[in-house]
């Protein structure tokens, strides 16, 4: 027998409103649960790097649970922010490749390699994270000086910053670069020819941890050259594109990451905690690195490790300067297309340096 008793029956509009609060509780559970940008409340950007000592510094963020590097998960630096970071670690022309198609949000990458992505891609350099000062190196055997290098292939990745450390060089001891064998091979590649065959490597340029590994392995292996002539020149940092800086949430995500630096930066920086986070990066970067080369890695692999130091680079008058020599050289060498518009600041670009990302991840400790 049916109740015709309406009183006591809940509504129609009684009954979806109750399920529209219990959807609306469950996307709060959600978010509490640090979902990604596609649940429509917390925004989601991804990150792409390589190992590398001032890059590894995320993958370090994440085993000390700084960071989450899966979607829909988050540690206490993105939940600070209201972001989740998405990190994607990957060989690093992987990396330059996915950024350029679109694949990421943002990339660890050279103040060398961005440019040809941001022709197709107006990108940010948000963070500057360190400076090759002797990281990148010359290593030859039997060989003396300069002049004795003309008769020698000199084995390193072409149109990279190994090439660019090696004409650099040659042009501050006024040399001629035409008149030298520099002759593209990969840098692992250079190295365990050299320490395998050195009878027939006798030159090769290569970075960390190649530098200290052929150094140690082969007898009567030597640096002839390396960067810290031109300490400043080769900048490590983070880019982010302009349309994802654009995205909500995107001026927040660029924050995360930038903090996240600085908080491993301070771990390198104290006593008490510089030892096991430099093992930590050694594990990321290089596993057969000691703590003693890995002190001297950072060393040589200068990081700009506090806000003043990295606001100085990007506001100075130096860094204009440094990127007319590499535009320059780029775009010599094949490795542009055209040479890419750069600001400093705000304004429209291909490519700008902007610190003001930095000053909010200030203002915000």
């Amino acid at each position: 027998m049916l109740n015709n008793d309406t009183s006591k029956q809940p509504s129609y509009q009684h009954w979806l409103a109750s399920l529209l609060l219990a959807v609306v509780a469950v996307a709060g559970c959600n978010t509490k649960n640090g979902g990604s940008g596609s649940s429509g409340d917390i925004p989601s950007f991804s990150l792409a790097w390589s190992e590398y000592p001032s890059w590894s510094v995320f993958g370090v963020a994440h085993a000390n649970k700084l960071i989450d590097k899966d979607a829909g998960k988050m540690g206490p630096i993105e939940e600070k922010w209201g972001v989740d970071i998405v990190l994607k670690q990957l060989d690093y022309d992987s990396c330059i490749k996915q950024y350029g198609n679109g694949d990421v949000d943002a990339v660890c990458i050279t103040n060398m390699d961005i440019l040809s992505p941001s022709l197709g891609r107006s990108s940010v350099a948000v963070l500057p994270t360190s400076t090759s000062n002797g990281a990148d190196a010359c290593i030859v055997i039997g060989i003396n000086d300069l002049d004795e290098l003309k008769s020698h292939k000199v084995y390193g990745l072409g149109r990279s910053v190994s090439e660019y450390c090696f004409v650099r060089n040659l042009q501050l001891n006024n040399k001629n670069e035409a008149e030298y064998q520099f002759t593209d091979k990969a840098p692992e590649d250079a190295a365990v020819a050299m320490q395998t065959d050195p009878d027939t490597t006798k030159a090769i340029v290569v970075w960390n941890p190649f530098v200290l590994e052929t150094l140690r392995k082969v007898n009567g292996s030597k640096r002839l050259f390396d960067s810290s002539t031109i300490a400043g020149e080769i900048v490590d940092m983070v880019a982010v594109a302009e349309q994802s800086l654009e995205q909500p949430g995107g001026d927040k995500f660029a924050c995360a990451v930038i903090d996240t630096y600085y908080q491993v930066s301070k771990m390198i920086d104290d006593s008490l905690t510089r030892d096991e986070t430099l093992l930590a990066l050694a594990a990321k970067f290089a596993p057969d690195l000691t703590l003693e080369d890995m002190n001297v890695i950072v060393k040589e692999t200068d990081f700009y490790e506090t806000p003043e130091l990295g606001t100085e680079l990007f506001t100075g008058d130096k860094l204009p300067e440094i990127m007319q020599q590499v535009v320059g050289f780029c775009s010599s060498h094949g490795m542009v297309d055209k040479e890419p518009t750069i600001v400093y600041g705000s304004g429209d670009a291909n490519l700008r340096f902007d610190a003001s990302y930095i000053k909010k991840v200030q203002d915000a400790q």
